[in-house]
């Protein structure tokens, strides 16, 4: 690609790309010049290091994580879309789980609109600010370890391997004794196909929600908070 026609969002996009398929430590300037077929110093023309390039990815992609919905909305719709717009997100891109503990470094614009967002919908349900800023980061959390925790093969694996890898857990649990871990013997009947993500996505986004949505239908009672 001849510099001249290098943008800043095709480096940004190549960087996903390297990210979701290698992992976030694969993305360096010298390795997207080497995709992009340009100099380092091309590069450096858009993002003079490595924290703008890594702000600038993870600005990229937290602008999806806003959905539109009616401005007439509940509260409890909006961040529900919120929460499952996140969720889907880093699905797709799992390397920016990587990336999450340094936003507050960076310089991303998206992220602090989502929070803000977050925060004025909290509000609206009656949470006081501090209480807010808390559950907007257990809800960021609890997604991360939705992605981080979600059932299934290791990555990489074929088809076959999977089949045996299934195969393997559920033996292992069936083998435990019955009458000291009944639900567990119990539960390795479920471990035959392929496990549905969806729904394993949906009730977790349940579970986030609820808790809040319980929160908030006492506010008062909480202790420690006005």
């Amino acid at each position: 690609m001849a510099p001249e026609k290098l943008s800043r969002d095709t480096v940004v996009e190549q960087a996903i790309k390297i990210a979701d398929t290698e992992g976030l430590e694969a993305v360096t300037i010298r390795r997207l010049a080497q995709e992009l077929g340009v100099t380092p110093m091309a590069l450096y023309w858009h993002f003079k290091n490595k924290d703008q390039l890594l702000a600038a990815l993870a600005e990229h992609l937290f602008r999806e994580v806003i959905p539109e919905f009616p401005p007439d909305a509940p509260w409890q719709v909006r961040l529900r879309a919120i929460v499952e717009a996140t969720v889907g997100v880093i699905r797709r891109h799992p390397a920016l789980t990587s990336l999450l503990p340094s936003l507050k470094q960076l310089d991303v614009t998206s992220f602090r609109v989502a929070t803000n967002t977050a925060l004025e919908l909290l509000a609206q349900a009656g949470f006081a600010l501090e209480e807010g800023f808390l559950i907007s980061g257990h809800l960021l959390h609890g997604v991360i370890a939705l992605v981080d925790g979600a059932p299934g093969c290791p990555p990489g694996v074929t088809g076959e391997e999977a089949v045996e890898w299934r195969r393997q857990k559920r033996l292992s649990l069936e083998s435990l004794p019955a009458d000291q871990y009944p639900c567990l013997v119990e539960y390795a009947r479920t471990l035959v196909g392929e496990p549905d993500l969806d729904r394993y996505y949906a009730f977790g986004v349940d579970l986030l929600m609820s808790g809040v949505e319980a929160l908030a239908a006492k506010p008062r009672e909480r202790a420690g908070w006005t």
